[in-house]
């Protein structure tokens, strides 16, 4: 892919970078020219991507929910690059568990990676762009606009970044842009390990496209969202679902030609990955 004007001087953060969806935008980026800083706090998944990278990348190894630690990967970044232009928080965790049963520390770790993490994150970034601007795109879920039963955590972990990202938009403006994405269903090599083909084909089945989403198409949409031409974007949060929420309701149950009841997986494909 040749690169691009508008990418070229763009110095790009990636959280949760090293496998999946963050993977993909990062390779993205650095097909479209940009620099490229992956954090994850995976030490194997994070050199294994830093070998395989076709263009040189900034590895760097962190945790989004360790304040300490993410203040020093920054610090890093600064004393290599002197600066930032993109950040994509893209680190996520999930726990599927029923409402009931889910215990206080399942809750608070989930909220501490997926909102807290990205709360961190995007604290960092924004006081390093105040001046010279910035774009921050923040990996939310379909998740977050609906009910899913047997993820409360995550659910709501979600639905807060959404929120987030609506009031980042409004302090940090007009200098900085910042914007959310939801993916629905997303087929990661996570998923490909975990699932049969045949609960592939029967999720893909309940979506109006009719198959699940690729971690590259995932990250077409971050590209779009920190380039020249998503200028007047902010504030906003973009579904890239297959049609799933289309109808209103997370499920495509609904359809006539449909299952009459989504039936439930030991884990839910959108959340490999990273996200």
């Amino acid at each position: 892919m040749a690169e691009r004007a508008g990418y070229r001087s763009q110095r790009v953060l990636i959280t949760g970078g090293a496998s999946g969806i963050g993977a993909a935008i990062a390779r993205r980026f650095g097909q479209e020219g940009a620099r490229v800083a992956v954090l994850d706090r995976d030490r194997d998944a994070l050199g294994r991507f830093a070998n395989d990278a076709t263009e040189g990348v900034l590895p760097l190894l962190a945790d989004v929910a360790e304040e300490d630690s993410l203040r020093e990967a920054f610090t890093r970044m600064d004393a290599v690059w002197g600066g930032l232009d993109v950040v994509c928080n893209n680190a996520g965790i999930s726990i599927r568990r029923a409402f009931l049963e889910t215990s206080l520390a399942e809750w608070e770790q989930t909220l501490r990676v997926n909102l807290t993490g990205a709360f961190l994150v995007a604290r960092e970034a924004g006081r390093r762009m105040k001046s010279d601007g910035g774009v921050i795109i923040n990996t939310a879920s379909v998740s977050g606009m609906v009910g899913m039963p047997d993820y409360a955590a995550y659910n709501v972990s979600k639905a807060g970044l959404i929120e987030l990202t609506r009031t980042l938009a409004l302090e940090l403006a007009p200098r900085v842009r910042v914007n959310a994405i939801c993916p629905g269903y997303v087929l990661t090599p996570m998923q490909r390990a975990e699932y049969t083909e045949e609960q592939l084909a029967e999720q893909a089945g309940t979506l109006p496209l009719g198959r699940l989403g690729t971690p590259e198409e995932i990250a077409a949409l971050v590209a779009y969202l920190a380039s020249p031409d998503a200028a007047f974007i902010t504030g906003q949060t973009l579904v890239i679902d297959g049609g799933e929420t289309a109808g209103g309701l997370a499920s495509a149950a609904r359809r006539p030609d449909g299952p009459g009841e989504r039936r439930p997986t030991t884990s839910d494909p959108r959340r490999g990955g990273g996200a």
